[in-house]
This record gives structure tokens, C-alpha cells and sequence, in this order.
């Protein structure tokens, strides 16, 4: 197994300090050109400015005159201030605030109540849906859930109509009505086609492996492909855990409890798991599946004797935790890569409550993947962090692909599916296909929820009779609690809520999503049970119903950050962080069907709708990047140096450009942040995190407290870009 992606990184300390003063001088000489000029909140439909910022093209819709009309004017889709970066209803479906600018509006009708309305409808032209009254100048209206549509703003005689009367003065479209099935289609079929016995071959799941080891991934059901892009194949070796039938059977995870002080052995090793009637050799740690759970208190320190019983290097990064930087687990950066056979000492250290949870960090596209992962809870020192429940649930999410000859393989020197990233057809929940629960009718559950996928975001959800709110993230409590309808969480993010089961009978745990068609250009629905929680007819004692009704307000956190919040809302980032992605040697099919598909792209890429081309796709040919805006270093080569006590804004912009853009969950190890605005738009709840879900085209600006003296690791957690390179180091050195 290749480690030449961690031997990229150079510790601070092989720089002498010449080198690293005038570094540091280049870095802030850069900086200071743009800086103070840089436009604070930017949103999408704003001028242009020498700052990169939320995508004008997928987030701003021009409005065009009608007939008769000089009016102009702009719908601003705008992000609705809330626990999550992306928002979409309960069924996946794309959900925006819309913030119209109008000018030179014509004169109105006579009527009872005359006035402007704005409409929005989707392509078919009906339902008609009415926003809300408009002006010259500029109204914020919605928020409303479609994923294409039209625009309208009509001069009506009665605003209080429901429907349409009025002559239309303004129309626009959404840029999802780009997609459309591609006439030029056919010319790939025809021009780059492969002979049918070789297209068959290609993806029947039985076959047997070609010289490199492959048989084949599965196609997504229901989906057309071109014979050109089934034909694809990984351009290097395939890579499988061998088969040990003899390998000891995983046990379900056990939960650890740990005192300050206490030592925890724990190893890494080859388990057999059973999962949907089918066996596989798989990894785990101490024998379990999903990892040990340790719970620990807060302010505690402890010691971890990792042994590496892999037949792979590995390390153990312990994720969201803010300890000494020798100990967080990345290979070149903060230790060597641990040998097979060899060990490793680890001391930790606790200061955050709330839900962490640790992982490899060597080839994590192969070895997360085969199971090592487990959570860490660490019990908050205060008494009242959260409020009266009945019981508390830990929920690991993630998927695995699996095909007809088992798991599918991985890239024996660099990831595969690095376009997209390694989306699963096998969903989930600790470990199993099909998690149950049996609650009682009443009952109030707290669920701490961790997404430990390679590459999917989940939009999870429950059935009818349950009531969900978001209380906390990854590093502690929202200072508000809030209602959701569901629970958007990106790879590596945690989110704390709790569920209210009102009506007994089986209440379904769902992953609810819009896929995308990129073929045919729609969108289709994407629905998974993950779950199914039984309420029994059993009233649950005592009735939390009046505490779970009301939105607590966590003092605490507003005491940490509403201050923090109010000196830096509104002012302009001091680093801006690109991030982009280089294609290199892409095959022309590949190639062409990104160009065509680029015509838009979704703020998140839910399911894996492009499955051979994305499987073919290796890390040397998507070259994921991170770019300071400021130098133009990227990845490794960038040096951000900061003091510890710094506060930062940092702006982190997906460039809608980019070929293929898409989400990334951006983490960064061994600090906490706050988000202070999503497009331009100010965040008005925060929470502590580490991991943050950067939409495609999305603009999101941090505040990010250098607490924690060290070098440390930022980067995309989907683990394919991160494989490809999509990291850097931020140092933090001693006041």
C-alpha cells in the first residue's frame, strides 16, 4: 500500500526560521492587497469583487421584462439561517429564502388592493405558488422547497388573490432548469461505443476479474448509461482484504467507561461480519464492529496503547478531540504510520463535551471503510448541558458498496471513485442493515448522531407521530434548540437531537433524498429505510411532553460565543480558501459527460448517480485542491502560521467553476470554529465545530479560535478527495 500521500507533509521544524520569516512575510504582504477592501458578506447576486464569494450563476436568478415592461430585477436565493449549512425539506427537495431586488416597476391596475406578487412554479407551470407581495426596491420572501423552477412577478389589481390575474412584469428561471436530456448523447453512443460482448462483460457482476483484478461495480437502478462509460475501468491494480474464513466474528460494539488516569488497550485487526445474510472479511477494533464506545468524563486524560494487528500501516486520528498534537494521528505530520505489528502510545485529553469519534488516518477510503471507526462521548461537567430524556441512543452512520462477488474493490496505490467519491448501496446504522428500537408511546429519546461514510450526506428523518429537534454539533450545544423536519449531516459531522415518539406503531428512520438523473437531466426521489423504531402502546413515565416542547436557550455557549459573534459578523475574512479540483487524463467520455453535466450543480450531491464513470476515476487524474486565494500556494504547499489566542475569519468559497463541483466537508483537526454567514448571509445560532459541510458554489466564512499550539491537518473528510490531496496544515505556535 502506497503512503506517498502523507509523506507529502514537512514538519515546521525542517524549516529553518529564515525560511519560515519570509514565508510569513510573502503570506501577509499577499494578504494585505485584497484584505481590507474584501467585501464582508457577500451575496450572490452583490457585484463582483476581487474576493470569491457564493456563486453568482447557481444562487442569483436574473429576472427579465415581459412584454411591454423595463422593469429588472434579481431573486436572490438565499441560505435560511438554521443547525445546517444545506437546506432541503424532509424529502430531500432543495428549500430557499428568496430575496427579489426590483427596479422600474410600471405603474400598477386599478383594483381593491393593487400591488406586485412574486409566483413560483415548477417547469410544468402548475402548482402555482404565491410567494408574497414585492416592491421597488428590495423584499425578502419564502422559503419554499422545489428543486428547478420558474420565476414570475406580476402587477396584480388584488394582492390578496390566491391565483394569478395580473399582467406579468418579470420572469426568471432557476439554474437547475438547465438540465435537460443532452441531444449530443447519441453521439457518444455511437462515436465512442464498445462492442456489446466487451459492454456486457464489463458489468455483469459475475464475471471473472480482468488482469488488474476487476469485475465490475453496480449500476444504479433504473438509470441509463452510456456502453462507453460501463466499458470504463480503474487504470491501475484492484485491491481486496483476502478472504479469512477462519477470522474471529465481530462482536457488536461494547461501551468502555473510563476514569481520569485509566489506560484502554486497543487493536486493530481482520473480523469476519455478516451483513444481510452475506459474510465478509472486514476490519475492527478490539474484535467489534463498530469500534468500542468510550465514554469519559470531561477534563479527563487517558492513555491509548494502540497495537496495528492490520496487515496494512495504520494510525488512530481522534476526531474533534483538542489535544497535544503528537497525538493526533496523522502520518508524517504528527507521528510515523504505525506497522503491522507495531504500536503506538497516545495520551488524550478531553476539555470539549459532547459526541467525538475516532478513525485511521492512513488509506481511510480502505480502512474506515472496512469498519474502524468507533465514538468517543464525553460527559459534560456541567449538570444541565442537556435536557430530561427517557434515554439516549449512539447512531453511527455509513454505508458500504457491495457487489455480486462481495465488496467492491479498492485501489491497491490510489483511490478510486475520486470524482464523487465512494458512495455505498449497502446503508448503515451501527454496524447493521437494519437497526431497531422499541420505544414507549411518549417517550423522548436523545440520539447522538455521527456520520462516519466516505462520502455521503445524509438527510435522515422519521415517519409520522415523531417530532425531532436539533439541540448540538460536533463540539457542544446550538445556543438555541430548534425544530427540524430532518437532520442534514455530511461525512465526519455529529449533530445531537432529540425525538418525541407521539403515536405507537413503527416509526420509519429514513435517508430521504433528491437524486440526479445526469443522463436524462431530472431529479428523482432517493429513499432508504434505515430504521424502524416500534412505539408500543405503553406510556412513557414520566411525560416529558412540556419539557420537550420547549426550545431551551444554552447560556453557557451564548455566554462563549454571542460576543465572539457580534465583534466579527459583518467583517471581512482575513484567509480565503479556494477550493477547486485539476482533471488530468481523464478518458473522453468521462471528460465530455462533466463538461455537459457542469451545466449545473446540485448544492449537494446526495446519491452516486454516476457510478462507473466516478468508480473509473482515480486520485492522480482528480487532483482535489485547496487554494490560498492570497498566494496561490495549494494543499501542502500552503503556510498559514497563526499565535495561539488568534480568533480568525476565514472564508472557505466552492467554487462553482470547478468541473464536477460538489460538497466538501471541510475539517480541521485539533481547533473548534463558530460559522459566522453562509452566502453573505449571518448565522444566528451557533455551535462549536470542527467539520463543516461546504454546499457546491457555496460561500461559508468562520471564525476559527487558534487554541491549540501545534501543526494540524485541514481538509475534505469525503476520503477520496482527501486520497487525492485535498489537505494542508495550519500551524498554530505558542503566544
Amino acid at each position: 500500500m502506497s503512503l506517498k500521500r502523507h509523506e507529502r507533509y514537512i514538519s515546521v521544524d525542517h524549516f529553518s526560521d529564515t525560511s519560515r520569516a519570509a514565508a510569513l512575510a510573502v503570506t501577509l504582504a499577499a494578504a494585505s492587497v485584497f484584505l481590507p477592501t474584501a467585501l464582508a458578506a457577500q451575496r450572490p447576486c452583490d457585484p463582483v469583487s476581487a474576493v470569491p464569494s457564493a456563486s453568482h450563476d447557481l444562487y442569483c436568478i436574473h429576472l427579465f421584462p415581459a412584454a411591454g415592461s423595463s422593469a429588472t430585477g434579481t431573486a436572490e436565493l438565499d441560505w435560511i439561517p438554521g443547525p445546517f449549512t444545506v437546506n432541503v425539506a424532509k424529502d430531500g427537495t432543495n428549500r430557499w429564502a428568496v430575496r427579489f431586488s426590483l427596479h422600474d416597476l410600471p405603474p400598477l391596475p386599478p383594483g381593491p388592493a393593487p400591488g406586485y406578487v412574486a409566483w413560483v412554479m415548477p417547469q410544468s407551470l402548475t402548482p402555482m405558488r404565491r410567494l408574497g407581495t414585492v416592491h421597488e426596491g428590495t423584499t425578502a420572501l419564502g422559503p419554499f422547497a422545489l428543486q428547478s423552477f420558474l420565476v414570475h412577478v406580476s402587477a396584480e389589481p388584488d394582492t390578496t388573490a390566491a391565483t394569478r390575474q395580473g399582467r406579468l412584469v418579470l420572469r426568471g428561471e432557476s439554474a437547475a432548469t438547465r438540465l435537460r436530456p443532452a441531444d449530443n448523447y447519441e453521439f457518444f453512443l455511437g462515436g465512442i461505443g464498445v462492442p456489446r460482448e466487451q459492454d456486457e462483460h464489463a458489468h455483469h457482476m459475475g464475471a471473472a476479474p480482468d488482469s488488474l483484478g476487476w469485475t465490475g461495480i453496480p449500476m444504479y437502478p433504473g438509470l441509463d448509461m452510456l456502453p462507453s462509460e460501463m466499458a470504463l475501468r480503474p487504470p491501475m491494480a484492484a485491491w481486496s482484504l483476502p478472504e479469512r474464513p477462519n477470522a474471529p466474528a465481530a462482536r457488536p460494539r461494547e461501551v468502555v467507561t473510563l476514569a481520569d488516569g485509566d489506560t484502554l488497550d486497543l487493536t486493530a485487526g481482520v473480523v469476519r461480519r455478516t451483513l444481510a445474510g452475506r459474510s465478509y472479511t472486514m476490519f475492527g477494533f478490539n474484535g467489534q464492529y463498530p469500534g468500542p464506545m468510550l465514554r469519559v468524563p470531561q477534563g479527563a486524560q487517558v492513555i491509548v496503547r494502540f497495537h496495528n494487528a492490520l496487515p496494512l500501516p495504520s494510525t488512530v486520528h481522534w476526531h474533534g478531540l483538542r489535544l497535544d498534537a503528537r497525538f493526533d494521528g496523522v502520518p508524517g505530520l504528527s507521528q510515523p504510520a504505525v506497522e503491522p505489528g507495531e504500536s503506538f502510545t497516545y495520551q488524550l485529553v478531553f476539555p470539549d463535551g459532547g459526541i467525538f469519534w475516532y478513525h485511521p488516518h492512513v488509506r481511510e477510503d480502505i480502512q474506515q471503510d472496512l469498519g474502524l471507526y468507533g465514538n468517543i462521548f464525553v460527559q459534560p461537567s456541567l449538570p444541565d448541558a442537556w435536557g430530561p430524556v427517557h434515554r439516549e441512543e449512539f447512531l453511527i452512520l455509513d454505508d458500504l458498496l457491495v457487489g455480486e462477488d462481495g465488496l467492491v474493490p479498492w485501489g491497491r496505490d490510489e483511490p478510486t471513485h475520486a470524482a464523487m467519491g465512494r458512495f455505498g448501496n449497502l446503508l448503515l446504522v451501527n454496524g447493521e442493515p437494519d437497526w431497531r428500537l422499541q420505544v414507549r408511546q411518549g417517550e423522548v429519546v436523545r440520539l447522538f448522531l455521527t456520520n462516519v461514510s466516505n462520502t455521503r450526506t445524509f438527510n435522515l428523518s422519521f415517519g409520522a407521530g415523531a417530532r425531532l429537534k436539533v439541540v448540538g454539533s460536533d463540539l457542544g450545544n446550538f445556543v438555541r434548540e430548534s425544530w427540524a423536519e430532518s437532520v442534514v449531516i455530511g461525512p465526519a459531522e455529529r449533530y445531537v437531537v432529540e425525538v418525541r415518539f407521539e403515536e405507537p406503531g413503527p416509526v420509519a428512520m429514513l435517508n430521504a433524498v433528491q437524486g440526479q438523473d445526469h443522463m436524462n437531466g431530472r431529479f428523482f426521489p432517493v429513499v432508504d429505510t434505515l430504521g424502524v423504531v416500534t412505539v408500543t402502546a405503553a406510556r412513557a413515565q414520566p411525560d416529558l411532553a412540556q419539557s420537550f416542547n420547549a426550545l431551551r436557550t444554552d447560556r453557557f455557549v451564548a455566554n462563549e460565543t454571542t460576543a465572539l459573534l457580534r465583534g466579527n459578523q459583518g467583517l471581512p475574512p482575513e484567509r480565503v480558501l479556494e477550493l477547486r479540483a485539476k482533471w488530468v487524463g481523464l478518458p473522453f467520455v468521462t471528460e465530455r459527460l462533466m463538461r455537459v453535466d457542469s451545466l449545473y450543480h446540485n448544492p449537494v450531491e446526495w446519491a452516486g448517480t454516476m457510478p462507473g464513470m466516478n468508480w473509473a476515476t482515480i486520485g492522480p487524474q482528480a487532483q482535489w485542491t485547496l487554494r490560498d486565494h492570497a498566494t496561490g500556494r495549494e494543499n501542502h504547499e500552503i503556510d498559514w502560521r497563526f499565535r495561539k489566542g488568534d480568533l480568525v475569519r476565514i472564508r472557505l468559497v466552492n467554487i462553482r467553476e470547478t468541473l464536477h463541483a460538489m460538497q466538501h466537508p471541510i475539517h480541521l483537526h485539533g481547533q473548534r470554529f463558530l460559522i459566522l454567514a453562509v452566502n453573505g448571509v449571518a448565522a444566528d445560532d451557533p455551535a462549536w465545530k470542527d467539520t463543516v459541510l461546504v454546499p457546491a458554489g457555496a460561500a461559508v466564512d468562520l471564525l476559527v479560535e487558534m487554541s491549540n499550539p501545534g501543526p494540524w491537518m485541514l481538509h475534505c473528510h469525503i476520503a477520496e478527495h482527501l486520497q487525492s490531496g485535498m489537505m494542508m496544515t495550519v500551524n498554530v505556535e505558542e503566544s
